[in-house]
């Protein structure tokens, strides 16, 4: 095995093994202290779980990528980016526990996304000189705190995080390897995020023993935010908004029609499209989460394809494998 494969294997193999010690940890942590998620109305689990699974995750993204950024030339952003999602943790465990107001939580979403954002580099342009330098900044940080809740909000059945996380890493570590000068070392984040997210599914596939909770799912999504934002400012806009494309589908169509219909948006319901499968198409959660895998191996695909400047193939392939997905999604049991 060359060297670079054997450190890419050891790589992913430490942040597995660090993520499956942890999350078993916390596990027992959360049990020992009754915290649990109590299932109601529109729950998608039927018996009390513990959830806080994402302390553990959320602790080995950040020790692996800070030993990234150590090992490797960083932008300033991305220590301050490090600080946020620390802070956007704290935030999130407590928002967990104690229910804290939405003004709050999403004024910090905002802020940390602002501090990451302003502290790019001029050169640096998301949407690669199309966009004045002010429109540019002002989208990257609309699109980030999106990314962010979104990302919350598609943590709803066992399973779907871990596997979109562990995909979208995966697509960290192909995209950047194509790229001559990457802002960010994407091999390690990308095979840490993988790693970690593999390690927290031992405990979280379908029936789970531990929900990965907002402490998880609020800081994964501010991570790999920053890391799709360089990746296009690195060149790639197409490839960052093809891996993480079924989470956008989902998230900005079910919420566009909730506000055509008057709904809170902030309100839990049960009407993403993998949610309908569970509940209306009667699909099990391991089911619906191995479908969003399949669907995200065909949008790294056509995300590699993008990168080679193979556009409408590429495009093509993620129109089909959308379209696929949410009608599986959609079908009503005979």
């Amino acid at each position: 095995m060359p060297a670079s494969a054997a450190s890419a294997a050891l790589w992913l193999l430490s942040a597995f093994i660090l993520s499956l010690a942890l999350t078993r940890l916390v596990l027992g942590w959360l049990r020992d202290r009754a915290m649990m998620d109590i299932p109601n109305e529109r729950s998608s689990h039927s018996v009390p779980t513990p959830r806080g699974g994402g302390l553990a995750v959320t602790a080995v993204l950040l020790i692996g990528w800070a030993i990234a950024g150590l090992t490797a030339t960083v932008p300033v952003a991305f220590w301050a980016v490090l600080a946020g999602a620390f802070s956007l943790s704290v935030v999130s465990w407590l928002d967990d526990r104690l229910n804290l107001s939405r003004r709050l939580r999403f004024g910090l979403h905002f802020a940390t996304a602002l501090l990451g954002t302003l502290l790019l580099p001029e050169t640096v342009q998301v949407f690669q000189g199309w966009l004045p330098l002010w429109a540019d900044r002002a989208l990257t940080v609309l699109g980030w705190v999106w990314f962010i809740n979104l990302y919350n909000f598609m943590d709803g059945i066992d399973g779907i995080t871990g596997i979109e996380t562990a995909s979208i890493g995966s697509g960290l570590v192909l995209i950047g390897a194509l790229i001559p000068a990457a802002s960010l070392p994407y091999t390690p984040l990308g095979l840490t995020a993988a790693g970690a997210a593999l390690g927290f599914l031992v405990f979280n596939w379908h029936p789970a023993k531990l929900f990965l909770g907002d402490v998880g799912s609020v800081p994964l999504g501010y991570l790999l935010g920053f890391a799709l934002i360089l990746l296009a400012a690195d060149g790639a806009l197409a490839a960052a908004l093809l891996l993480p494309a079924y989470y956008l589908l989902d998230a900005t169509v079910t919420l566009l029609k909730r506000l055509f219909q008057g709904k809170a948006i902030g309100q839990a319901h049960r009407e993403h499209f993998y949610q309908q499968a569970v509940h209306t198409g009667g699909m099990r959660h391991s089911r619906v989460s191995i479908l969003v895998l399949a669907a995200n191996l065909s949008l790294t695909g056509a995300a590699v394809l993008s990168v080679t400047g193979r556009g409408l193939p590429a495009l093509a392939l993620a129109t089909v494998s959308l379209t696929v997905i949410v009608v599986l999604f959609r079908r009503r049991p005979r």
